[in-house]
């Protein structure tokens, strides 16, 4: 059974999750993602599970290790976790989920002590070869809280039976187990060669709990990188005075 935690989002778009833990409590975290820990907190990081846990880990782009944090002391101890770039913090309490939720690669950020995370692989051929970002998931098993981060703005959305969604294969942040997920062509070839969007999206068909992001790292990083390379232009004018 999960450490039963409280917690407190901070910020709008750069956000930050203080975790308030009873004497004896724990919280897992991703290496690096902690920001600040109380006196009374201990802070062990190891694979979280053995080697071969290490690795599958890895597989998914987080860190072959993981931080667990622990309030040894004997009264309420608080430690907070920093988003890793804008966006926000999305909590799931995994008990009243149905006890699992799958997720994208990179977007786990925190959970109670007695959350299972493990690598989820998606069970179509064409979604291992062309999913992108989304191929390689991560399982979240527990009866907990957990958290992951989205980039820009949050959409919930809840799929019913038969229910079709397509999205950007990197757009989408977290699914209900109970969400087929498969990968698409976009169709037509004009919309291919100039669409923009890419070559394929991710087909999400209910019944289940969807969570979308508005800007994905990967697109965020094309924007900066653009910005970068692109041509400066002098604007200035000269004037000559007569």
């Amino acid at each position: 059974m999960a450490d039963i935690i409280d917690y407190k989002i901070y910020g709008d778009d750069l956000q930050l999750i203080e975790i308030e833990l009873d004497p004896r409590e724990g919280v897992r975290a991703e290496v690096g993602a902690m920001t600040y820990m109380e006196g009374d907190i201990q802070m062990q990081t190891a694979t979280g599970g053995g080697i071969f846990q290490g690795f599958k880990r890895m597989l998914t782009g987080e860190s072959f290790f993981i931080s667990t944090f622990v309030n040894s002391g004997n009264r309420k101890a608080r430690v907070g976790f920093a988003a890793p770039y804008p966006g926000q913090i999305i909590p799931l309490d995994l008990g009243q989920l149905g006890g699992k939720f799958l997720c994208q690669k990179d977007s786990f950020l925190c959970a109670a002590n007695g959350i299972d995370i493990d690598v989820a692989f998606t069970k179509r051929l064409g979604a291992g070869f062309f999913g992108g970002e989304g191929f390689i998931l991560q399982k979240l098993q527990g009866d907990g809280l957990a958290f992951v981060h989205a980039g820009g703005t949050i959409v919930e959305k809840n799929l019913g039976v038969g229910e079709v969604l397509r999205a950007d294969t990197g757009c989408l942040v977290a699914f209900a187990p109970t969400v087929d997920y498969d990968i698409q062509f976009v169709g037509g070839f004009r919309n291919a060669l100039f669409g923009g969007e890419g070559l394929f999206l991710v087909k999400l068909t209910g019944p289940g709990k969807v969570y979308l992001q508005s800007l994905p790292l990967s697109k965020l990083a094309e924007r900066i990188m653009a910005a970068h390379t692109a041509p400066v232009t002098n604007s200035s004018s000269s004037f000559q005075l007569e």
